[in-house]
């Protein structure tokens, strides 16, 4: 888990300077707009609307181009109608990856992660293949210059959240997912500030990626799959030493 995290936590902190912003608005407007559709465009009352307006605020996306996201979720403009479709499937080294997308054709999409599955060492899976493996829970990455430990508990434990995790250079905060948006709130209030706020699927089992080249062809395959246009979300199962991880990045 902890290399999966570090992993994780370097890309949202390089994300702003490597990903295209126009591509990263485009993916946040598909995730409104579905939200928007299923539970309705009031933020307050659509817990799953709320947490993903604040990932594109969080993203500096305007607020024209969220509240657009929202009508034509909710049918006051019209677009494209997307679907949420998941895949499932091994990367190298027998590690599980569950894969998040929104579509306008299922059949184009599920060809094409099959082929990145494929093409990267990998293999696509039937459903409920690896996703059993997953529990959907709230994350929060903090540094650790945020918070003592102390602080962090009295705050984040009363608030919610069910572990705090030393991962080196940050804490993980893990909440349910329902707890999520009112364990942030309670850091914001306490003034504690945070890296990352995300709504996720966390392995109950790690593989442990203990060789460079093991790590190498794992990352290889995530990789492609986050670049894939439809894709919204990969996770996986993998624990990535820090000692591999500084090679792998080096």
């Amino acid at each position: 888990m902890s290399g999966h995290s570090k992993w994780h936590s370097i890309k949202h902190a390089k994300g702003a300077a490597d990903a295209a912003r126009g591509k990263l608005f485009a993916r946040l407007a598909r995730q409104i707009e579905v939200a928007a559709r299923s539970g309705g465009g009031d933020a307050e009352a659509n817990p799953t609307l709320r947490a993903m307006v604040q990932k594109a605020r969080d993203g500096s996306m305007p607020k024209e181009n969220i509240e657009r996201a929202i009508k034509r979720g909710t049918g006051e403009l019209d677009g494209v109608t997307y679907e949420q479709v998941n895949y499932e499937g091994y990367a190298p080294n027998g590690v599980a990856v569950y894969v998040e997308t929104l579509t306008d054709n299922r059949n184009r999409t599920g060809s094409e992660v099959k082929n990145v599955f494929t093409r990267n060492g990998g293999s696509l899976a039937e459903p409920g293949a690896v996703s059993w493996q997953f529990e959907r829970k709230g994350v929060i990455i903090l540094q650790k210059s945020a918070a003592s430990e102390d602080d962090l508990m009295l705050v984040a434990l009363e608030a919610g959240a069910e572990d705090i995790d030393d991962q080196g250079d940050t804490w993980q905060v893990t909440t349910p997912a329902t707890d999520l948006h009112q364990v942030r709130c309670a850091l914001d209030d306490a003034s504690i500030s945070f890296v990352s706020v995300d709504l996720t699927m966390l392995p109950q089992q790690s593989v442990p990626l203990d060789e460079p080249n093991q790590a190498k062809q794992v990352l290889r395959v995530i990789d492609a799959l986050e670049e894939h246009d439809d894709v919204q979300n990969v996770y996986a199962n993998f624990d990535i030493p820090d000692a591999v991880l500084q090679a792998v990045l080096a």
